[in-house]
């Protein structure tokens, strides 16, 4: 039996799938074949898969790095359910008894999800070092382009982390990498001759709406009026977390019968699992969230993506509208633009990283520190208060001073000449990574005020081509909501919003327990 057949009656016992879809079999047997991977699929291609049967076939042990707990569960979940019962995910929301069970069974899992920052722990470092890992990949793999220089540092440790696990193969996948970010990726893992299967990123079946509107007031008119001629599966992004509670509220407020939830990174962990879970039932019509919400998610009708706020790069927008229309099925994405909004990721922009200023503080305070011979404290948090920065902030120059030869552990290393030096060096990358947000941003705003075809504009930088729509292009094509005729879900005139179950679910708990007293 060739490999090809030999992967498709596997495909079949073990997912239940008659046929690969685009890519999946090309990347698949580069990786049976022991060759490191980058591949570029659209959202909702079956990327998971490209890993997931490999896990199931090779000796040893997949491990996944992907930058959600919550994205982790949910393909942990859907894995046992279909009967791949030898996997597990690694994170900080595990007891410490169920950890050290996995780990002194880690030999018994054929596919080990953990985070980047889950990695760095030494613990899981020597248990791993201890078994054969086959396959290391990293799922949404733009993150370490688009993260790894900010505030997830720990993207751009994979490369030493894969060094010391042998050099096992290195699958890399993403939904959208220019070929910019492409090139960052194979650097930041030191694999400069990564096999490239790159497929075209445009769904033809997401149509493009931009309107333009005076100011949020004007914003809440047009979804209500959306609200109360569409009810359909729907995500509404915006960029602050505040806005998420009001505006679900408000919404809630003039559509009471519409069932409503708001989501971001702020709220407890238990929330949001829940309110993801209903969602994902059709228990809730309505998510106003940030970007915290939707990657991976597994729902193929969401039928509208509202942007409130426009995400501050082309690639985070791509990402979000990818979330609609899984199915195939007509939807679509909806930006509402005022012209003041740019100045909240503008100010994102000039916030995430320290100062000049803020910086020479640091470095001063730490050259303080040595010369009394001061260690770091162990709690990152608290120095990051220490130096009056955000842990954000923080987390961005340890790395930048470890890089350097500053600091190694929790010591400080001190030389007049390369403190200097190193200075200089931190500040000049952080005025280029600042220069490239707001090109990006720039990219952004020029995409949302184009008088030409939107769905053209937007991949121009990932393809050279794009797909005929199925069924409408974009609002300077002549796209209009009256065109759209979507199958809607059954209406219920009772308001039962996610905090009312919630409430509920507890309150029956408590009578149980009054009962069993």
């Amino acid at each position: 039996m060739n490999q090809t057949a030999y992967l498709i009656d596997n495909l079949q016992q073990y997912f239940g799938y008659e046929t690969f879809r685009e890519g999946q079999l090309e990347i698949i047997e580069d990786v049976m074949n022991g060759n490191d991977v980058l591949g570029v699929l659209p959202t909702g291609s079956g990327k998971s898969l490209c890993y997931q049967l490999p896990a199931k076939l090779l000796e040893g042990i997949t491990i996944v790095v992907s930058p959600l707990i919550s994205l982790m569960m949910d393909q942990v979940k859907e894995l046992k359910a279909n009967h791949f019962k030898e996997v597990v995910a690694i994170n900080s929301f595990m007891e410490y008894n169920e950890r050290k069970n996995v780990l002194q069974n880690i030999h018994q899992y054929k596919l080990v999800y953990v985070s980047p920052e889950m990695l760095q722990h030494p613990i899981l470092q020597s248990t791993l070092k201890r078994v054969h890992v086959s396959l290391f990949v990293i799922d949404e793999a733009h993150c370490i382009s688009q993260w790894g220089h900010e505030f997830r540092p720990d993207y751009l440790k994979l490369k030493s982390i894969i060094e010391d696990l042998q050099e096992p193969t290195v699958l890399a996948l993403s939904a959208t990498a220019t070929p910019t970010v492409q090139e960052d990726i194979l650097s930041m893992l030191n694999r400069p001759s990564m096999i490239k299967h790159i497929y075209p990123m445009d769904r033809d079946n997401i149509i493009f709406s931009i309107e333009e509107v005076g100011g949020d007031r004007e914003k809440l008119m047009i979804m209500n009026h959306i609200f109360s001629t569409y009810r359909v599966p729907t995500l509404v992004y915006f960029s602050s977390k505040q806005a998420t509670e009001d505006v679900s509220n408000r919404l809630q407020e003039a559509n009471p019968s519409l069932r409503i939830a708001y989501y971001h990174g702020g709220m407890e962990h238990i929330d949001r699992i829940s309110i993801q879970q209903q969602f994902t039932n059709d228990q809730l019509d309505v998510i106003c969230c940030t970007s915290a919400f939707g990657m991976g998610i597994n729902k193929p009708n969401i039928r509208l993506i509202i942007h409130y706020h426009f995400p501050a790069q082309v690639e985070s927008f791509i990402q979000e509208i990818g979330r609609a229309g899984r199915d195939g099925n007509a939807s679509i994405s909806l930006l509402l633009y005022s012209k003041h909004d740019i100045y909240i990721p503008q100010s994102f922009i000039r916030q995430e990283l320290p100062s000049r200023t803020e910086v020479h503080d640091v470095m001063e305070k730490l050259s303080t520190w040595f010369k009394k011979d001061i260690t770091l404290p162990d709690d990152q948090e608290e120095i990051a208060r220490d130096f009056q920065l955000s842990e954000i902030q923080w987390r961005f120059l340890r790395f930048q001073l470890e890089k350097h030869g500053m600091i190694k552990g929790q010591s400080i290393l001190y030389s007049e000449l390369n403190w200097e030096q190193t200075f200089h060096q931190i500040d000049s990358f952080i005025q280029s990574r600042q220069l490239l947000k707001e090109k990006k941003l720039i990219e952004m705003v020029s995409w949302i005020n184009a008088t030409d075809c939107l769905r053209r504009k937007i991949y121009q930088n990932f393809q050279t081509t794009i797909k005929k729509p199925k069924f409408a292009c974009c609002s300077n094509c002549g796209f209009s909501f009256s065109d759209w005729k979507p199958e809607q879900t059954q209406r219920n005139n009772t308001p039962y919003s996610w905090q009312k179950r919630l409430k509920r679910i507890l309150l029956v708990g408590e009578k149980m327990n009054d009962k069993a007293k």
